[in-house]
């Protein structure tokens, strides 16, 4: 059997849930690689993909006789049929995050199910430990995103708008093998970098301005995330110390990151040394990263669960002063017993072009 139904088979059974349905399309190609739409069943005995005709030919050619999962085309289940499902099942689970309250009593009365369980992100928290193909499929998109940052090095100059440089990352994700950007590309220059999730404008780059670029893409459906603050011509003076800080922190970080390092022991840390020169952290140290961008566990002060060994997170601090200018440095991570592994590689010392 598929050894990831498997496993979420058993944590079904720890929480004395008979079934399982799966509506959310990221937790159903986790544990099918179907990406077709539908619905994954699992059933006392048998695992059921409820999809549509259009669908049926590429879903069988994913899966395997391994994966003893059932396809079926879901207008061919007769209202009876759909009754059988969970027959005998007192507590079926699904997903509260993702099924809003008129699906839920569609699926009840669909399924005649007695009693649906909220199953408080089971799949989301067996998705935190990636699998060695998940890792060499995110380290693969870390790689391009590298290589990326090395390309945008010798395109980028000055009278270009933010729009521009944002376009040309895209562009090249779409040319260099993945499955596009994980999320739009941040380029926030001059005083706009003062602003986390800027949206790139028509500003354009000027000498002396520094560059926040924060990327991503997707290969094989695995994201990649990663920051760097860069400098068009020069450096100015007054900004070094906040740059040093942040770069300085970003790698404490590195240091402390392992399995069953406190995570709110980590994002306290970071909070408490911005504190002494008078800033604050005003998001989050980082998050997971895998088949979305951002997934559990949270990098933040309020999180007091730890890390464990081949989780993949990220290490984003950032110093922003409104009006003025913003540092962001961030690198994609993966926990290993004793240490980690920055998977996006990137120079972080001061970058200028």
């Amino acid at each position: 059997m598929n050894y990831k139904i498997r496993a979420l088979r058993e944590k079904l059974k720890s929480l004395n849930l008979e079934g399982m349905i799966v509506s959310n399309p990221t937790n159903i190609r986790y544990l099918t690689n179907i990406e077709s739409e539908g619905t994954l069943l699992i059933t006392r005995k048998e695992n059921i993909f409820l999809t549509y005709t259009m669908y049926l030919e590429d879903v069988n050619r994913i899966l395997t006789i391994d994966d003893e999962i059932i396809v079926a085309d879901v207008r061919d289940v007769s209202a009876e049929e759909a009754e059988n499902f969970f027959v005998f099942c007192e507590n079926i689970g699904f997903e509260e995050n993702y099924v809003t309250y008129e699906q839920y009593k569609r699926l009840k009365r669909r399924y005649r199910i007695n009693n649906m369980v909220e199953t408080e992100n089971i799949i989301e928290k067996q998705r935190m430990i990636k699998d060695e193909k998940e890792i060499e499929n995110i380290k693969k998109a870390c790689e391009i995103t590298d290589k990326c940052f090395k390309h945008l090095l010798g395109y980028i100059k000055e009278g270009m708008t933010e729009k521009q440089i944002a376009l040309e990352i895209e562009m090249f994700f779409k040319t260099h093998d993945t499955d596009g950007v994980s999320f739009n590309p941040i380029v926030a220059s001059g005083e706009n970098s003062s602003m986390p999730h800027w949206i790139p404008s028509d500003r354009k780059v000027k000498n002396a301005d520094p560059i926040l670029i924060d990327m991503g893409c997707k290969y094989k459906g695995y994201c990649s995330d990663m920051t760097r603050t860069i400098f068009m011509g020069c450096i100015l003076e007054e900004i070094k110390p906040v740059y040093d800080l942040v770069l300085k922190n970003q790698k404490n970080v590195l240091d402390s990151m392992r399995n069953n390092y406190n995570i709110k022991t980590l994002s306290r840390g970071v909070d408490d040394s911005f504190k002494l020169s008078n800033y604050l952290l005003i998001h989050g140290l980082g998050h997971g990263v895998g088949l979305d961008i951002h997934e559990i566990p949270y990098i933040n002060s309020k999180n007091e669960s730890f890390l464990k060994e081949n989780m993949v997170v990220t290490d984003e601090p950032g110093i922003y002063l409104p009006g003025k200018y913003g540092i962001r440095i961030e690198d994609t991570v993966l926990i290993n017993k004793t240490d980690c592994i920055t998977l996006t590689n990137s120079e972080k010392g001061y970058v200028v072009i």
